[in-house]
């Protein structure tokens, strides 16, 4: 089945991320391969690179499914049920892609805002 013109740039992230992550495999393997320090300076540099590569990091706490109507009758002060409980890990997800899960927790440094404490780091799967 072809894919539709929103479909491909959908995915065009993720296959400019794959395609960084081997290139910087290749590189890597290069540089264990080649001793030397001028290969290992521009093994570097192009590590820099792909590390500079911006990336959509979201933490999702659940999800629901609702009917248009009810949907539209949302207000300020309107609570969603979400699939999930209190308590339970949220996923990590990177470009589509859900690399982890983990806890809610409050950061130590401003106690104003929270953060996630990774528990689980899912290796190998595609999707969220």
């Amino acid at each position: 089945m072809a894919k539709t013109k929103v479909e491909a740039e959908i995915d065009q992230p993720d296959e400019q991320l794959d395609r960084a992550i081997e290139e910087l495999r290749g590189v890597l393997h290069e540089e264990e391969q080649r001793p030397d320090a001028a290969f290992r300076a521009a093994a570097g540099a192009n590590s820099n690179v792909i590390m500079n590569i911006p990336v959509d990091v979201q933490i999702i706490l659940g999800s629901t499914e609702m009917a248009v109507a009810d949907l539209m009758a949302l207000q300020k002060g309107s609570t969603v049920a979400l699939n999930r409980r209190i308590g339970e890990p949220v996923d990590v997800v990177v470009n589509g892609r859900k690399i982890a899960r983990g806890e809610i927790t409050v950061l130590e440094s401003d106690p104003s805002r929270f953060g996630i404490r990774l528990t689980e780091i899912i290796a190998g799967t595609k999707g969220a």
